[in-house]
């Protein structure tokens, strides 16, 4: 007897497979999706789809450019500063409680997963290193043990690890993890937020430079961009790749 799977995990099994091939760039900013095409993809009803890309435009993937018209999102200077704004604010606030909380139990599974970015960053495995140093990160907040932050944090993590797919200087960003690691497992809170604050600013710099050019609004891109206010927005050609 065949199992029906219920509407519920169709829709989440749609959803998920979307987030991940915007994540990994299998789907680009200005790709359209189709209700109609999704459904034959998946081989389900236009129903669950229809749900998945509601949840998208909420998450921040997609939007409706018109009524019928469902596009990836290009990601604009403004979101990108927005971003990694909060992530500035957030992170650095994080590691700080995680250096003064974590356990041995709390290590051991950073410098594990420390060991698998250093597989994937050899391998040059894209979407491994991107998922692992997701964890990385995630495991930092969980190890804050603040459970209001860590709710802040999810409305947006999928468009954080959408961010992170976009820094493609792997070995860099591995070393900026290993000395963080070092910082937290130190149990020094400021120096903890001093790696995280450096760390984050210096994502954020090589993002724009991978998205927008070196120098996309002729300003400095210095770890003081995260503070200025004439980033507009940018809704372009540019693709994020």
């Amino acid at each position: 007897m065949t199992k029906i799977e219920p509407l519920g995990a169709i829709r989440e099994r749609v959803l998920a497979t979307l987030r991940q091939d915007i994540i990994a760039g299998r789907l680009l900013p200005g790709d359209r999706l189709v209700e109609r095409e999704l459904a034959d993809r998946f081989g389900v009803s236009r129903v669950p789809v229809r749900e998945a890309i509601r949840a998208l435009v909420a998450e921040g993937f997609v939007h409706f450019e018109t009524p019928r018209r469902t596009v990836v999102r290009r990601l604009s200077p403004a979101d990108v500063k927005e971003l990694f704004e909060l992530r500035e604010a957030l992170e650095v606030y994080a590691a700080g409680l995680a250096a003064s909380r974590a356990t041995p139990e709390d290590l051991a599974d950073l410098r594990e997963l420390l060991r698998a970015a250093a597989s994937a960053t050899e391998a040059g495995d894209a979407e491994k290193i991107t998922d692992v140093n997701t964890r990385f990160h995630n495991r930092i907040l969980a190890m804050a043990g603040n459970s209001l932050l860590t709710s802040v944090m999810e409305p947006v993590d999928g468009r954080l690890r959408w961010l992170t797919r976009q820094n493609e200087e792997w070995p860099q960003l591995l070393t900026e993890h290993q000395d963080l690691y070092e910082a937290i497992a130190s149990g020094d809170p400021d120096r903890a937020r001093s790696h995280t604050l450096t760390h984050v600013q210096a994502n954020y710099r090589s993002t724009v430079r991978h998205l927008f050019g070196d120098d996309p609004l002729g300003g400095d891109l210095s770890g003081d961009d995260l503070s200025r206010d004439d980033l507009s927005g940018n809704d372009g050609d540019d693709r994020a790749r």
